[in-house]
C-alpha cells in the first residue's frame, strides 16, 4: 500500500518522536524506566578501596553488597591479602549517608570458611547471605545483627528431574523471595544465569534446566553473564548483572534485563548501562530513584541522572 508523500513524512516523524521515552527504548516491549538506566558517576572515583597495606584487606574482590535499613548504609564486603593461597575473608562497614565508609572495628566479621561475592537479604527479622565459597561453590548463611554468622551450609541445588545439578562452580547467588518462594538465581563459569526455586531454603530445583538468561547476541555479553541483583518496580522485575564482551574478561560492564515472571527476560536495547569496566553493580533506593554502586576492585557510587 503507497502512502501519500505528506502522511509518509508524518509517520517517520511519529516514529523519531517515540523512540526514547523516558529510558525506554522502542524496541524494548517492557519499560525501562529512566531512573533504573540512567546514572552519572560520583564526583570521586572510589568511596571505598582495599587497604593497599599488609591487612587481611588489602583487596577487595567480586561482588560486595550494601543495604539501607534504618537510614544507615550497611555494606558487606571481601577483602584479602593477596598472597598465594589467600582465604577470602568477610568485612563490614557503615556510612550515615552512603559516601564516607567506616571499616568495623574488628574486621574480619566471618573467618570460618571462604566468602565472596555475597547477596544479603532480610526475611522475617533474620539476615540471609548467599555467598560463593571456595571453588565457587554457593553456600548460605544466618545472621540477627549482620555481624555474627552462622554457616547453614553448601545450596543444595537440583535438576528439574530433582538430580543434583552436574559438578563443577556455580556461583554469584542472587535470592529474591515472593508469595512463600524463594529464588535464586545463580552462574556456572559465567557461561549463563539459572533460576532455581525452594520453598524451605534446603532444596533449589531449575525452574528450567538452560540458562534463563544467556550470553548475547549483542557483544557487550558475548562471552560472560552473572546476575547481581533483582528488584521489583512498577510491576516488572529487573535484574541488574554484568557481561563481558571479551572472551579473557579483561573488561565487564553492567547491563539490566526485565521480566514479567522471573523465568523469561529481555535485555535492554541501550545495554550496557555503564561500561568502562565497571562490574558487580547493584542499586539502592535514594528517594524516588536509586543510586547505583559498583563494587568489583573498589567501591564507586554513580548517581541518577538529573531530568
Amino acid at each position: 500500500m503507497k502512502y501519500p508523500v505528506t502522511l509518509y513524512i508524518a509517520l517517520i516523524l511519529f516514529s523519531c518522536n517515540t523512540s526514547d521515552t523516558g529510558g525506554t527504548k522502542s524496541s524494548d516491549t517492557i519499560p525501562f524506566p529512566a531512573e533504573l538506566v540512567r546514572f552519572v558517576p560520583y564526583e570521586k572515583d572510589s568511596l571505598f578501596s582495599g587497604t593497599d597495606t599488609t591487612t587481611w584487606d588489602r583487596h577487595i574482590r567480586e561482588r560486595g553488597f550494601i543495604l539501607k535499613e534504618d537510614g544507615l548504609y550497611n555494606m558487606w564486603y571481601t577483602g584479602y591479602s593477596g598472597q598465594k593461597g589467600a582465604v577470602m575473608q568477610l568485612g563490614y562497614a557503615t556510612s550515615p549517608d552512603g559516601i564516607h565508609w567506616q571499616r568495623f572495628e574488628s574486621n574480619p566479621i566471618h573467618t570460618d570458611k571462604w566468602v565472596e561475592d555475597m547477596f544479603v537479604i532480610k526475611h522475617e527479622g533474620l539476615y540471609y547471605m548467599f555467598a560463593e565459597g571456595r571453588g565457587d561453590t554457593a553456600h548460605l548463611m544466618s545472621s540477627a545483627d549482620k555481624i555474627r554468622w552462622t554457616e547453614l551450609g553448601d545450596l543444595d541445588v537440583r535438576q528439574v528431574n530433582g538430580e543434583p545439578i552436574e559438578k563443577g562452580p556455580f556461583g554469584t547467588p542472587t535470592a529474591w523471595y515472593e508469595d512463600g518462594t524463594w529464588y535464586l538465581f545463580y552462574e556456572r563459569n559465567d557461561l549463563g544465569i539459572w533460576l532455581a526455586t525452594s520453598k524451605d531454603m534446603k532444596t533449589w530445583t531449575n525452574v528450567q534446566d538452560d540458562p534463563v538468561i544467556a550470553m548475547g547476541p549483542g557483544e557487550y555479553d558475548k562471552y560472560a553473564v552473572a546476575v547481581n541483583q533483582v528488584i521489583k518496580h512498577n510491576g516488572y522485575y529487573y535484574a541488574y548483572y554484568h557481561g563481558s564482551a571479551f572472551e579473557d574478561w579483561r573488561e565487564w560492564s553492567n547491563n539490566i534485563a526485565a521480566s514479567r515472571d522471573l523465568v523469561h527476560w529481555e535485555k535492554y536495547s541501550g545495554n550496557p548501562i555503564l561500561g568502562d569496566d565497571t562490574s558487580s553493580g547493584i542499586v539502592v533506593p535514594d528517594g524516588k530513584k536509586f543510586r547505583m554502586y559498583t563494587m568489583h576492585k573498589k567501591v564507586q557510587l554513580f548517581l541518577p541522572e538529573e531530568d
